[in-house]
């Protein structure tokens, strides 16, 4: 008699327990947007980053946690005839170092676009405290200075190529970007003369995103996935020719992310020369 109390004060207690467990998951479902604090602060632990779903819908991607993305132009010590807007693509190397040191103590681990990419569209897990570090405009210092700063850590990055600036004085060349490649980062494409895609038409397409794809697979021996908008200004049409294209994802900067094709907008932060490790540190922490 005491045996069977106990069986069914036992199935009892599961059914209770389970009742409750659905409840509470319907009232998540329900109301999304109550859970997303707790799921941002996920990305400041010690843990591996575990995706909340495996749908690929834009619903599930924009409901997914943002990862930090570094976004830098220039790496070099300010010139006096620079003008106070220059100054804001411009980080000095100390500051760009320490800035890197800052990441490594912190905890970070630097993804690349494809982890990115399954973790928001196929709900693939991110390491502890992802940040994405990325370069626009082939500057020359990128692979001169930042590369080395980045390799004492171990963090690797994506360079977003303007492939007009190819070889120029002050930019890298097609070996120093194959050489980029080669090493594990991740070469996307920039256009061909930085241009506003907003305004393209007709033939602009084949100049501006076709031609220049086609050089970088041919420099790096690689499939050009991924791709950063000029200013990072984009609009729809935009989206649908880097789709037709056969792109995976696309880089804007800090407006609101598309709600149908996210993963074409997803959101950068232009680190300002200005900025010390703290400043950095407090814009991470808020901005996504």
């Amino acid at each position: 008699m005491k045996n069977l109390l106990q069986i069914i004060t036992r199935e009892i207690s599961l059914f209770i327990i389970t009742a409750l467990l659905v409840i509470f998951h319907s009232g998540c479902e329900s109301n999304s947007q109550a859970i997303l604090p707790v799921r941002a602060a996920v990305m400041h632990t010690t843990e591996p980053i575990q995706a909340i779903s495996v749908t690929d819908d834009a619903a599930s991607v924009l409901n997914r946690s943002q990862v930090p993305i570094l976004c830098y132009h220039q790496i070099r010590d300010w010139l006096a005839s620079d003008s106070k807007t220059a100054k804001d693509y411009i980080v000095s190397v100390n500051n760009f170092r320490e800035q890197m040191q800052l990441l490594a103590k912190n905890g970070y681990h630097s993804i690349l676009p494809d982890q990115l990419y399954d973790y928001l569209v196929n709900g693939m897990p991110l390491p502890s405290r992802p940040v994405m570090i990325s370069f626009d405009d082939t500057r020359l210092e990128q692979y001169t200075i930042a590369r080395e700063e980045m390799s004492k850590y171990g963090f690797k990055g994506v360079f977003f190529i303007m492939t007009v600036s190819l070889g120029r004085p002050g930019y890298m060349t097609k070996e120093q970007v194959k050489q980029l490649a080669d090493e594990g980062n991740i070469i996307g494409s920039h256009t061909w003369n930085h241009s506003n895609v907003k305004k393209y038409s007709g033939e602009d397409w084949k100049i501006q995103i076709d031609k220049p794809s086609q050089e970088l697979e041919k420099i790096t021996g690689k499939p050009i996935d991924y791709f950063a908008y000029p200013f990072g200004l984009w609009n729809k049409e935009a989206i649908e020719q880097l789709k037709q294209r056969g792109f995976k994802a696309a880089f804007q900067l800090s407006a609101k992310r598309d709600e149908n094709d996210p993963q074409f907008s997803i959101r950068r932060m232009i680190v300002p020369g200005e900025w010390n490790t703290a400043t950095l540190q407090k814009w991470m922490d808020h901005s996504f």
